[in-house]
């Protein structure tokens, strides 16, 4: 299967770029996802070894680096611990409803490429992120679009 790429949005208040580490392999569960076309993805879509952007959201709204995916769909744990932000009672260890994947830190962009800057790039124009309304914290992106961004994070 070829690899694919994906854009995955975090509030740095929740958890942050700077969160998944200064060096580069720090590996963190991607959980919480709580909407179910994000998590249809995170659980038949996103694969080990795809590519992916990490984007804060409400404040910087910018692509800050890379990671890539080192572990596959996977029943999301906080969905089974009671008190835990993203605990659901109606879920269980037999039918698990919300999936997590494992990601990790792979490339520091040199220039973060805001949301603004994204908008003024040739070629980012059907880009899921630049749609109006598009609110999932997962969302796909082309090898073109990848590409795209990379380069400007890394000029």
């Amino acid at each position: 299967m070829a690899k694919r790429y994906w854009l995955m949005k975090s509030d740095p208040d929740t958890y942050g770029w700077d969160d998944l580490g200064a060096e580069k392999r720090q590996t963190t569960c991607w959980d919480g996802v709580r909407n179910y076309q994000a998590r249809n993805m995170l659980r038949d879509e996103i694969r080990e070894g795809d590519g992916v952007l990490f984007y804060h959201s409400q404040t910087d709204k910018a692509v800050l680096g890379t990671a890539r995916v080192v572990r596959s769909g996977y029943p999301d744990p906080t969905q089974f611990k009671k008190g835990v932000k993203g605990y659901d009672p109606a879920s269980s260890r037999a039918e698990p409803r919300w999936y997590a994947v494992d990601i990790q830190r792979h490339e520091n962009f040199r220039t973060p490429v805001t949301l603004a800057r994204m908008k003024e790039i040739p070629g980012l124009g059907d880009m899921a992120l630049l749609r109006r309304g598009n609110r999932l914290s997962v969302m796909p992106v082309t090898a073109g679009e990848w590409k795209l961004v990379v380069q400007a994070g890394l000029d």
